[in-house]
């Protein structure tokens, strides 16, 4: 089973880059889970046609029972299976928790033993990379780290925390970095600012992902720019490094 999780600043085009990761992986014929661990609860919209899904925080805290599979999995475009973390009521509790929660309860309903994934991917908030954040990484549920990141100073800065939260766990076993996903904002000298971190941080840039107007007409119908054309630039880009995770697995 290959086990990513997906970090990066706020706003850096994570859910993004992971649900059409998640379509590419699937168009390989491969069965994927995708698990979106932000209160924001947005991570899968793109494979569920634009709509949102019930979270399993919001269902624990509305429905004040443990679910079912059924209850808290939607199934999503080339039967990728979706599931939200959510989180508490704003401004009340820990967001962080709620992965926590959300991780030790699909563990007691056997997740991943009913759906037998081949890729599981984690949606990851990383602004902070503490308490239930770090629950991918420290947990033993993912093996790999990929971080986005563009040319921005603060993208940089969060993509460095990142680094050096997993570089923490690097002893114990944990997951570890494989690589850089370079989503570009169109900074001036941006390879370079993002391939010097790299190279000061031994790491990879595995993909990069231009600005393209394909993925925002994609997002404005509810998908990702797999299921609308994978004959697309941007569509390839995503199946070539779909392809690349697999054969580096293997």
């Amino acid at each position: 089973m290959l086990k990513i999780a997906i970090y990066g600043k706020g706003g850096i085009g994570k859910s993004t880059i992971t649900s059409n990761l998640a379509a590419a992986f699937a168009s390989q014929g491969l069965n994927v889970v995708q698990i979106g661990c932000d209160p924001k609860a947005d991570s899968t919209i793109n494979l569920l046609g634009g709509k949102s899904f019930y979270p399993v925080m919001n269902f624990l805290r509305d429905k004040g029972e443990e679910p079912e599979l059924k209850d808290i999995v939607q199934i999503g475009y080339s039967n990728i299976k979706c599931i939200e973390t959510g989180g508490p009521t704003p401004g009340l509790g820990c967001a962080g928790r709620g992965i926590i929660t959300t991780f030790n309860l699909l563990e007691d309903l056997e997740l991943f033993e009913t759906y037998n994934p081949d890729v599981v991917l984690y949606d990851v908030l990383g602004d902070v990379v503490c308490g239930g954040f770090a629950a991918p990484i420290r947990e033993g549920y993912a093996e790999d780290v990929l971080i986005v990141t563009s040319g921005e100073k603060m993208a940089l800065y969060a993509a460095n925390n990142i680094n050096s939260a997993v570089k923490n766990f690097k002893d114990r076993g944990y997951a570890k970095v494989k690589g850089i996903i370079l989503n570009h904002r169109n900074v001036v000298d941006e390879y370079l600012k993002v391939s010097k971190f790299a190279k000061e941080n031994n790491l990879e840039i595995i993909a990069e992902i231009p600005r393209c107007d394909d993925i925002n007409r994609c997002e404005d119908k509810g998908m990702t720019v797999i299921e609308d054309n994978k004959e697309l630039p941007i569509s390839k880009i995503f199946i070539d490094l779909a392809n690349k995770l697999v054969e580096d697995h293997q």
